[in-house]
């Protein structure tokens, strides 16, 4: 089926759109994957979760186009995760404005194929350049290396670590005007 109404971005090999009903096993085969879950809520969610976490969340319409868009790529059509910006949350509530939290979900049987740093670059020029952010931000469980090392080729630069009770975070962060510094002649581009 065709699904190009619902697309909101692209990259070389990965599209970005809305969910839809189809995607809802390949969503829920995620959240119950423990190699996934480890970094992200700590235990694999049981199906009822998932379907409810997929019909309340990826299956509602975005706002400003800020959202964790189903992942898919161009050339079978396959959804292979969940990629996207969303408003910055704060602490007691409401949104930082101007800025946007980068995150990115692949499955398992598709990690180390460089789609999620093709995910983040996508999403950093489009935060930067469509959503106007002048920051982006991202956490990261302490223990997650691969994904550390993602967001740190992204440009990312580390801002401070949370150290919690039973997991701990790197808070990273990416300014507008660091990316434009690093895209000027002779500068290594994001």
């Amino acid at each position: 089926m065709n699904y190009s109404e619902y697309i909101i971005l692209e990259s070389e090999r990965l599209i970005f759109r809305q969910h839809v009903m189809a995607d809802l096993d390949a969503f829920c085969a995620m959240e119950a994957d423990p190699d996934v879950r480890r970094y992200v809520g700590g235990r694999p969610r049981p199906r009822e979760e998932a379907e409810r976490r997929f019909m309340e969340g990826a299956l509602r319409p975005a706002t400003n186009r800020m959202a964790m868009w189903a992942t898919v790529l161009k050339s079978t059509g396959q959804y292979i995760g969940r990629c996207g910006v969303y408003p910055h949350f704060k602490n007691g509530g409401g949104v930082y404005e101007g800025e946007g939290a980068l995150g990115l979900y692949i499955a398992t049987e598709y990690w180390g194929r460089g789609y999620a740093t093709e995910a983040g670059l996508a999403f950093v020029k489009f935060g930067f350049d469509e959503l106007k952010f002048n920051k982006i931000v991202t956490a990261i469980d302490i223990r997650n290396d691969a994904s550390v090392r993602v967001i740190e080729k992204l440009g990312f630069e580390l801002v401070r670590t949370e150290v919690g009770e039973h997991r701990s975070f790197y808070h990273y962060a990416l300014k507008k005007e660091s990316r434009i510094k690093s895209q000027e002649p002779g500068k290594k581009e994001v």
